[in-house]
């Protein structure tokens, strides 16, 4: 039986080491904290995750919370003109619904599931050194944990990393008490503003420890009227500032926020980090290799929603890659071969996430524009959540852009 480490308990780490035990690999989970010390500890993220990536926790039965976390089944943009007001103002509709479960909740109950089953979990923080011992004990090291001193031994790719420097300043409040959209009160969507030089709000229905709630979650740009959270220690503070935001930049959204209260002390969550793209194997000053996963080698910003979705589909990938690869050495030929594989779905995420980051073109604001008259447009963009592939179709060009409307509008003006 080949024995296979991998160091954090994150949505690619328990995902991946969930998989491969149920494929018969003797796994052990090593993550700093206990199942407890994550379930009441602070939140860790945003996260919607969209119809392919809750299929590989479904594959996988994984998919414990399903019918108690809200059906996410559009997602809708409005962009704030000078006055306050909305300029654009429109949702899609999703073709499989999305969720979003607080990791707290997921990332404690999947690390009891691991043991459960009988797999080894190592509550202790993980160091180089650490590493270059169970590189000799272990047939394969994965290293998930996005964050910290490993991180380090991936050196950063300046060819597919074009940002040195964070590009918003993240604020996120987990609230209860949050009321509907009125334009569709009959269905959940991800509500996405976008305040033109400002920053953007994202919205989103989700579980946490205490049931169904809603994240506020501001990215302002570094600098900007929103950039205040940094020294921000008490969690009121937080959500009065949030509000306050809300108030002046988008009104619309203040008005269902008016009686918002944190679902607990623990609920909100403020930092940055500049956009990364790793190399994807780390060496030990042993002479042993690791091979990163997920964020810890493609590390992008949250604008697009993308995170636990990459993390999902990484872990997938690299547990096809590993079973396919049979009794044969993990060596770098092979690693490097597993990221490039990753990559055909992750540079898609990566080229999307770095154009929303950037002022938008004319062509994509005609886009998002004609989207609010041509339902077809904002259904597609929507399920570009799913897939961001798709944006190669029509998003990054102009022409292809135009050619796109133009074929959209011809049914409906006919």
């Amino acid at each position: 039986m080949r024995k296979i480490l991998v160091v954090g308990a994150g949505q690619s780490g328990l995902q991946l080491a969930l998989g491969l035990q149920s494929q018969g690999y003797e796994v052990t989970l090593m993550t700093n904290r206990t199942a407890d010390e994550v379930r009441s500890g602070r939140v860790m993220s945003t996260q919607c995750m969209f119809h392919t990536a809750l299929q590989h926790e479904r594959d996988l039965g994984l998919n414990f919370w399903e019918s108690q976390a809200p059906r996410i089944e559009g997602v809708g943009v409005s962009v704030a003109g000078p006055d306050s007001g909305r300029v654009i103002d429109w949702v899609g509709r999703l073709d499989g619904y999305a969720q979003s479960v607080d990791q707290r909740v997921k990332m404690a109950g999947w690390m009891e599931t691991f043991a459960g089953r009988g797999g080894q979990l190592v509550v202790h923080g993980a160091a180089v050194s650490d590493l270059d011992y169970f590189s000799r004990t272990y047939d394969l090291v994965l290293v998930s944990a996005g964050k910290g001193e490993l991180v380090s031994m991936f050196e950063r790719d300046a060819s597919r990393s074009p940002y040195d420097a964070p590009q918003r300043a993240l604020a996120v409040a987990y609230v209860h008490g949050l009321g509907p959209r009125p334009e569709h009160p009959e269905f959940d969507a991800v509500r996405c503003n976008l305040v033109p030089g400002v920053g953007e709000l994202f919205v989103m229905p989700t579980l946490t420890t205490s049931g169904r709630a809603d994240i506020l979650f501001w990215e302002g740009v570094p600098g900007g009227p929103l950039d205040v959270f940094q020294g921000i220690k008490d969690p009121r503070e937080h959500l009065a500032v949030t509000l306050d935001l809300l108030k002046k930049f988008l009104p619309w959204e203040y008005a269902r926020a008016t009686k918002a209260e944190l679902t607990d002390a623990a609920g909100t969550l403020a930092g940055r980090y500049a956009p990364t793209v790793r190399k994807p194997v780390g060496r030990l000053p042993g002479g042993g290799l690791v091979l990163g996963v997920a964020d810890v080698v493609v590390a992008n910003d949250p604008i697009t929603g993308q995170g636990s979705n990459s993390a999902s589909k990484c872990a997938a990938s690299y547990l096809a890659s590993i079973v396919a690869h049979g009794d044969r050495p993990f060596d770098e030929a092979w690693m490097q071969a597993t990221f490039d594989r990753y990559w055909e779905t992750a540079r898609h995420v990566t080229k999307w996430t770095n154009a929303m980051l950037a002022p938008p073109p004319e062509h994509v604001l005609t886009l998002l524009g004609a989207a609010g008259g041509l339902q077809p447009v904002a259904d597609r963009f929507a399920n570009g959540f799913n897939d961001p592939a798709d944006f190669e179709a029509f998003f990054y060009d102009a022409a292809l852009t135009e050619a796109y409307l133009a074929e959209v509008a011809a049914p409906a003006g006919a």
